[in-house]
């Protein structure tokens, strides 16, 4: 999926939320769908985030301000609000990934960026917040301090910092960016498709739990992972020393 507004570093207009919601819900209903790499049009940006602009033209109108979360406007739930979306998501972030583009990597289960990458979330120099879970992400996924250094000041992080806090996987040179994203999905791809999907929904439903309840939480996707043939295949594989032939059923 590409964010395509390269003209306007791949800003995020409502016709663009609009559009990537339809997106969306088609990658969630088609099971031929394993994985999604999500990356913006051209070499200097993943994404800006919100198109000001466009923003500033709403306001001259007299269209109520956004606060946090989309609900009620173009393209709810946003991925940002996707709780339950089963496919893993990979960022492929080159250049620029600042606020609304940066809280839509954070929002996927992969990041994978160019040592040109630059990552912040200046909503507070705007006389904004990050309404699309920046402020709730970055401060659980970021040491507490740290968070709130970047969410305060609108301070940029480089690839390499990004990379030595942890919140991207990989960082490459910009010429290696495509290979690196294709050795992830391929592995990705490798793996039985109802597992990744119960590993998903178990990390994300079990990360504010306490412990002993996660183990007795029911998940969803487990369940149908356990009683799948896939769940014979795979011990039958090894067994039989050959690849797996997932069947996702």
């Amino acid at each position: 999926m590409t964010l395509d507004r390269p003209e306007v570093l791949n800003a995020m207009d409502l016709r663009m939320h609009e559009e990537l919601a339809e997106i969306w819900d088609d990658v969630e209903a088609d099971d031929e769908v394993r994985v999604v790499v999500l990356t913006g049009a051209g070499d200097r940006a993943f994404s800006v985030g919100q198109d000001l602009r466009e923003r500033a033209r709403l306001d001259g109108q007299e269209v109520p301000r956004s606060t946090f979360g989309s609900r009620g406007q173009p393209g709810w739930p946003r991925l940002t609000e996707r709780f339950d979306l089963s496919k893993p998501v990979l960022a492929r972030v080159d250049g620029y990934a600042l606020g609304g583009g940066f809280e839509l990597a954070l929002a996927c289960d992969l990041i994978i960026a160019s040592d040109r990458a630059v990552f912040a979330l200046p909503e507070a120099r705007l006389g904004l917040v990050p309404g699309a879970g920046g402020a709730f992400r970055l401060a659980r996924q970021l040491p507490l301090k740290a968070a709130m250094g970047h969410l305060l000041t609108g301070r940029r992080l480089s690839a390499a910092q990004a990379l030595g806090f942890g919140l991207v996987n990989e960082v490459v040179p910009a010429d290696r960016l495509d290979d690196c994203v294709a050795e992830w999905t391929e592995d990705l791809l490798r793996s039985a498709p109802l597992a990744v999907r119960a590993i998903k929904e178990a990390v994300r439903r079990s990360l504010d739990m306490p412990l002993e309840e996660a183990f007795t939480a029911e998940f969803g996707w487990e369940q149908r992972r356990r009683y799948s043939e896939d769940a014979v295949e795979g011990p039958r594989a090894f067994a039989e020393r050959r690849e797996p032939r997932w069947q996702g059923r």
